[in-house]
């Protein structure tokens, strides 16, 4: 398939398991093209017109143009200069014939704007039972901590080698970790595990957590024992990145009582520690690997597409993956 293709195929699975549901994500877009609409002058001429049918900032296309046919892609979760250099040799000095570099983690103007799909966080927080304005004011305040962080940031530093080096170029971020929360949702959901030593099991039975076990990153308690109860899961892997260390108190009201996250920050986990959460942490590069596995699965419902696996990434196939 195309480039453009492929990267408008990503975005419907991202936004078709965007567990804010259709509804929401046609009113979402439907309110970023009234937005539009009002624009004027220098505003449009600005304007990144992706956004009228991807609202997730940190999944572009970096570099390419959209009629390049894709065979194969080298795919990676982190995808710098040293790995752009990589995919150059693979081609010119062993002929592995690679189209199209995706990193997971955002570069260039999808770094930029990371902060800008935050606010995915205060929606879930606010399905899940915290008060709305409770959720979005801590979010508020966590955005503009990260957006300012990331101005300093060069952005553009993978971008340019892929530009120097002729090798189109893109990221697949919210809507991987999308696909990586509804499927772990509704696993939960389904199998009901009773205590955190049977979630621990049941990640495990994953191929991604299983082979991060071997490499001893696999899932970890570190809030809790084994022996806890699960009672009310919540799933914290999408939305940019690390939301609001002052939460906790706030799942704790609504019932939660056990998250399972890609990571977490020192300061976070004392937090939730104080709110007797129980926090298990799946592994990052693992569960960041799933995301990519299961959007890919159904990228190649349309086409197959052949894939060299770098950077903590490995291609597994739906077959060898639990039913949710």
């Amino acid at each position: 398939m195309n480039l453009d293709t492929l990267y408008k195929k990503a975005v419907e699975v991202g936004i078709s398991r965007d567990l804010r549901g259709p509804a929401e994500m046609k009113k979402i877009l439907e309110t970023e093209e009234a937005e539009f609409k009002k624009l004027t002058g220098e505003d449009i001429e600005n304007y990144d017109t992706d956004r009228l049918f991807n609202p997730y900032a940190d999944s572009r296309v970096l570099f390419g143009g959209p009629e390049t046919e894709v065979k194969k892609a080298i795919v990676g979760i982190d995808m710098d200069v040293a790995e752009l250099l990589l995919a150059h040799t693979l081609n010119k000095d062993f002929g592995r014939a690679i189209d199209l570099v995706i990193a997971h983690h955002p570069a260039g103007r999808a770094l930029a704007r990371l902060y800008d799909v935050m606010r995915l966080q205060s929606d879930l927080l606010a399905a899940c039972g915290v008060n709305v304005s409770v959720a979005e004011q801590l979010m508020d305040k966590r955005i503009g901590e990260i957006e300012r962080r990331l101005l300093p940031v060069n952005h553009t530093r993978a971008v340019d080698a892929a530009r120097l080096l002729g090798i189109p170029m893109m990221c697949l971020h919210t809507v991987a970790d999308n696909c990586v929360t509804s499927y772990l949702t509704g696993l939960f959901k389904a199998r009901e595990p009773e205590r955190l030593k049977d979630l621990l099991e049941l990640l495990k039975r994953i191929p991604e957590y299983r082979k991060a076990t071997r490499l001893t990153a696999g899932p970890k308690i570190v809030s809790g024992s084994e022996g806890n109860r699960c009672g009310k899961i919540f799933v914290d892997m999408t939305g940019g990145t690390e939301g609001s260390k002052d939460i906790y108190a706030q799942h704790a009201a609504s019932g939660v009582s056990t998250i399972v996250g890609m990571h977490l920050s020192e300061d976070a986990l004392e937090c939730a520690k104080k709110a007797n959460l129980n926090i298990v942490i799946a592994g990052h590069i693992s569960s960041d690997t799933l995301g990519l596995n299961l959007l890919f699965d159904e990228l190649e419902k349309a086409e197959p597409l052949e894939f060299v696996a770098v950077s903590g990434f490995e291609r597994i196939r739906a077959a060898q993956r639990p039913a949710n």
